[in-house]
Parts: C-alpha cells; structure tokens; sequence
C-alpha cells in the first residue's frame, strides 16, 4: 500500500492511537467512545482518525491476533525463486486466499510467507497449488514453539517490557467462533458499534459477539486484540529474519532468553528442510539496518558456541501483509 503523506507527528492523536491502543482495545458495545474518553477527544474525533490511518497506509486493521494452529492450521514457508520470476511467483502465491504475509528476503530462499488455512488439508492444498503452478519447491517449514508472537510495536522508542506469554486454552473454542474471527480478518468496521456490525455479518448478538472475543483473548487464543500498525509505511522498515541451528536440546533456553530482548518482535522454533538447516528464528524489526545488526550480533553473543549456524535475511519488498485468513472459500468468491 502507498503512504500519502507523512507519519504522524508524536504528539498527535493519530499517533496516540496507533502507539497506545495495540492491546486493550475495548471490547465494549461503543469502544470508540471509550478510547475518546480516554484521550480527552470526541468519539468522531477517533472514528475519523482511525479512517484517514487506514486510508493513508498506516493502520492494517483492528482487530485480533490468533495464536497459530489453535483455529486451523498455519506455516511458515520459502521458496528459491530465480530473480527474474521473483515477481511473477509472488504474484501466484499472492493469489492464493489463505496466504497473509509474502515477503522477498536477502537469501538464496528468497521468497517467504505465510499461509494460514481452516484446515490441514486446505493448507497442503494451498502449498502442493503453489509448488505446482510456480514449477519450484516449497519448504514447508512448521511451527514447533512459540516464545513470543506477539509482534506489537513500540512506536517511539524501546518498549517498557515484554509481557510473559500466556498459555492457551485451546477448549475455550466454540462451534462459530471460527465465523467470527473470519468476520473480522480484516479488522472491526470502523464505526461507532463495531460489534454490532460483526454480529450482523454472522447472525448473531452483539453481546455474543464481544463475551465470545473476550473469552477467546483470556483463553490465550486471541494473543492480543487492538490495532496493527503497517510498521514499514511508520518508519520501521529494516526487518530481518535471524535465524540459527541449534542442538534440539538447546532450543528451549535460547529461545527463550532471545524472547525476552527488547529488540526481538518474534521468536520460535520451526522445522528444518531438505536445504534448510535452521531450526530457531527471531524477527527483529528498525529503523536502520546497523541497528537491526547490533540486536543480532547480541543475539549470536548469547547464543555463543551453541549456534552451529546461523544466518541473517533482510526483507526487500512486501508484496502482501493481512490478517490470518479463517474463510478463504468465502474470501475467494
């Protein structure tokens, strides 16, 4: 998406929303209201803040962060593309409705995104459609253990402090809740009863609604619910992929202390691949490359002689950046 105009200056309301309201977001019959209140504005002050955001290029959605293969199935996968076709196969799995993120990155596997499907066998559908029309391999490269998902961003500086994850309660799910989440994967509509608005998509009570969303972020199946900011179009735009080959046995201490730096907006351990030996991956998000390095170089200095390998892949280029898909039938009618 192209940005119109500048970033917002830190002393704006736009700002203030897009910096203070990525978790707690109201689950309330008029949350606008309430975050007006908040602020020491008016509710239409807000509403149209958070439309001139959305339209400028800042603001991806409000909306819910869904722990991975709790609701469906997920993976993260990568592709070696030629440079010549890279465009041209970003746009095949750009196609696909169940792929949320794609990302060009410095590397030989060139090509990564996500995909994130109802089921298991939509998802290997997607991925054998994928392999099939582009002629090349897919690494499908799976979620073994999450140590920090939660990807908010500190907007002005380093963030106070890291909140420990929480465990998931994956009996907390109820039949249609998975409509709900797939009403909102493009966020809330930004008007004044959002809820009510949902609650008409899936033919139910607007209370419904929100009791579902609340047990579901207590559950731990929501990670957080609130705005998700575009954080290339803010300035945030030097992204690497670091990644390491552990010992199976040292997974869970590195990954772990690499969870709680500062500079580390995602940490897990995946699945290696035919040529890819990597099993542990942290995402580190700036505003300049050397500062990007210098949390990687931390990391490899805590890492020491138990990284085997490691690696560092910047992104290059976005090609799709939404919400987790839950309907993608309904999203590819």
């Amino acid at each position: 998406m192209t940005v119109s105009r500048a970033i917002p200056d830190p002393v704006s309301l736009e700002f203030r929303l897009l910096n203070g309201w990525q978790r707690g977001f109201p689950l309330t019959r008029t949350p606008f209201a309430h975050i007006a209140a908040t602020e020491g504005v008016t509710e239409a002050d807000v509403l149209t803040a958070f439309r001139r955001l959305g339209a400028d290029g800042f603001l991806s959605r409000i909306g819910a962060i869904v722990a991975p293969n709790v609701v469906g199935a997920s993976t993260l996968a990568a592709m070696a593309v030629p440079p010549g076709r890279v465009e041209q196969v970003a746009a095949l799995v750009n196609a696909e409705p169940c792929v949320n993120h794609n990302y060009e990155r410095e590397n030989r596997l060139n090509l990564w995104f996500v995909a994130a499907a109802p089921d298991e066998a939509t998802l290997a559908a997607t991925l054998a459609r994928i392999e099939s029309r582009s002629g090349l391999a897919v690494r499908d490269l799976r979620l073994r253990r999450p140590f920090h998902l939660d990807l908010g961003f500190s907007l002005n500086g380093p963030a106070a402090g890291k909140l420990a994850p929480s465990a998931i309660d994956a009996s907390a799910l109820q039949p249609g809740d998975t409509a709900i989440l797939a009403a909102i994967e493009d966020g809330v509509p930004v008007v004044a009863r959002p809820f009510a608005a949902v609650a008409t998509i899936v033919d139910r009570d607007e209370t419904e609604i929100m009791q579902r969303l609340s047990a579901l972020l207590v559950a731990g199946i929501i990670r957080r619910f609130g705005v998700i900011v575009r954080h290339r179009a803010l300035g945030i735009a030097a992204n690497a992929m670091a990644v390491w080959d552990v010992a199976d046995s040292d997974v869970e201490r590195l990954g772990s202390a690499f969870a709680a730096e500062p500079g580390v907006t995602l940490c897990y351990a995946r699945d290696r691949a035919f040529d890819w030996l990597y099993n542990l991956y942290c995402m580190v998000h700036a505003r300049q490359r050397a500062q990007a390095q210098k949390t990687i170089s931390w990391l490899n200095s805590i890492a020491g002689e138990a990284a085997r390998s490691s690696d560092v892949l910047f992104s290059t280029r976005c090609f799709k950046q939404t919400g987790a898909r839950f309907a993608p039938a309904r999203r590819a009618a």
